[in-house]
């Protein structure tokens, strides 16, 4: 889990994504201040600029003609202006802006958890099939021995055709519900390197935690964990920021129908001698209104209270999810807490079961045969048990992504080392009491 949360592309990208969502915030902060503008203009012609005037009552020429203003300018100001409406847009953006933020660290949760309930179950896959898969190989050559002594047997005339073709059944079962059991197991290791971002040829070996753990039930009410769902489920968070930003967008779009009110102030200065004052101070203030969002307000209200209806139901059927998720997970964890205790009463009976026999077979009262036969059926209840085992690992997991508490703290960073955030799990999850706080160290 620890190399997981430093190395998974996916978790990656949740972190980038929150990166980037923060760095936009800090940029919409920017618009909240008042726009200060230099201009530096440098104009020139090709001959002296003059105008004449005519008296407006005679027609008359009143003046020859006469030139105020040179042939080459340059000019500059340094203007500060400050928009009030676009100060209030401004302000409402950087708030979605900060709903955003927040929007990405759900989403990131989300995937964090998605990782470490894929990761756990995994792992108890990969164990397994670590565990049996080197028994198998062991007990093929002599099932392959087995198996072509009963065929031989079988289309002999010196035994019944029948026991031996029993016999061969009895083994072929077997065989057959035991790869049936390993075949998902043994591609596990390649999942797990994946969500470890492990190249997918690489090697590498687990340390195999003890079967025999102590499970307990859960302490907690329904109400309370449904609570607890409501409370911190990241789906349920998201659509909460949703409905926010969504009220927030309706306050944008009265304040977009309000004329605007410009105030600028700005320090001026030409080089043109012709001028009396070459530099000045100018101010002002401009209001304008644009009245074609009045008439569109209407409609753009329509379509916000359309997106808070859609908010709502939406939010109404995933409470409705997350209630039946919960149910449906405590009910699963009981199951397969009792599923766990049935195989492992399984196991120690067949393990009795083949030390009588091999007990027999040594004292030559039982046969080689009926010995690879109960070794096989031993084999496959220690299949079974580490099922029972992996399916509770992934019905305990399925109970933290139900309530929506997370599997890793808050404090917690990818920069840390794994053996480093291999200690914060294993400290955080035996503060809390968790099952699976096993004290197993890992190589680095």
């Amino acid at each position: 889990m620890a190399r997981a949360i430093k190395y998974n592309l996916d978790y990656r990208v949740e972190v980038m994504e929150q990166a980037l969502r923060t760095k936009e915030l800090d940029l919409a902060h920017y618009d909240l201040f008042p726009k200060v503008v230099g201009n530096l203009n440098y104009t020139g012609r090709d001959n002296e600029p003059g105008s004449s005037s005519i008296s407006l009552l005679s027609g008359q020429e009143s003046l020859e003609p006469s030139s105020s203003s040179e042939r080459n300018q340059l000019a500059t100001d340094l203007t500060m202006s400050w928009d009030v409406l676009d100060f209030g847009l401004s302000y409402v953006r950087a708030q979605q802006r900060a709903d955003s933020v927040m929007l990405a660290e759900e989403s990131k949760r989300k995937v964090i958890q998605r990782i470490i309930e894929d990761v756990r179950a995994a792992y108890w896959r990969a164990v397994s099939a670590e565990r049996l898969l080197a028994k198998t190989r062991e007990l093929e050559e002599s099932t392959r021995r087995a198996l072509d002594q009963a065929h031989r047997q079988q289309r002999s005339a010196l035994t019944a055709p029948l026991p031996a073709l029993s016999y061969e059944r009895e083994l072929l079962t077997i065989r057959r519900d035991l790869e049936s059991l390993t075949r998902e197991l043994r591609v596990s290791k390649q999942q797990l390197a994946a969500l470890m971002n492990l190249p997918p040829e690489q090697p590498y070996q687990l340390v195999l935690p003890p079967r025999d753990l102590a499970w307990k039930g859960i302490d907690l009410s329904y109400d309370t964990m449904l609570k607890l769902a409501v409370m911190n489920r990241p789906e349920l968070r998201e659509v909460a920021y949703q409905l926010r930003n969504n009220e927030r967008e309706g306050t944008t779009a009265i304040l977009e129908t309000l004329p605007s009110l410009k105030l600028f102030v700005g320090a001026n200065y030409s080089d043109d001698d012709f001028l009396y004052n070459s530099d000045w101070v100018s101010y002002g203030a401009r209001a304008s209104w644009n009245l074609l969002k009045v008439f569109s307000l209407p409609a753009r209200q329509d379509r916000i209270d359309a997106q808070s209806d859609l908010l709502d139901a939406r939010s109404l059927a995933l409470t409705m999810a997350v209630a039946t998720q919960v149910s449906v997970t405590r009910a699963r964890y009981e199951l397969r807490r009792g599923e766990l205790g049935t195989a492992k009463r399984f196991l120690e009976v067949q393990r009795a079961i083949e030390h009588q026999v091999e007990a027999g077979y040594r004292a030559r009262h039982v046969s080689e045969q009926t010995l690879i036969r109960e070794q096989m059926n031993t084999l496959l209840a220690e299949v079974r048990m580490d099922q029972a085992l992996s399916d509770l690992q992934g019905a305990y997991a399925n109970v933290y992504t139900a309530t929506g508490i997370d599997a890793v703290d808050a404090g917690m960073s990818s920069n840390e080392s794994v053996l480093e955030l291999a200690d914060d799990l294993r400290a955080l999850w035996a503060q809390r009491g968790d099952a699976l706080a096993i004290d197993v160290v890992a190589s680095p």
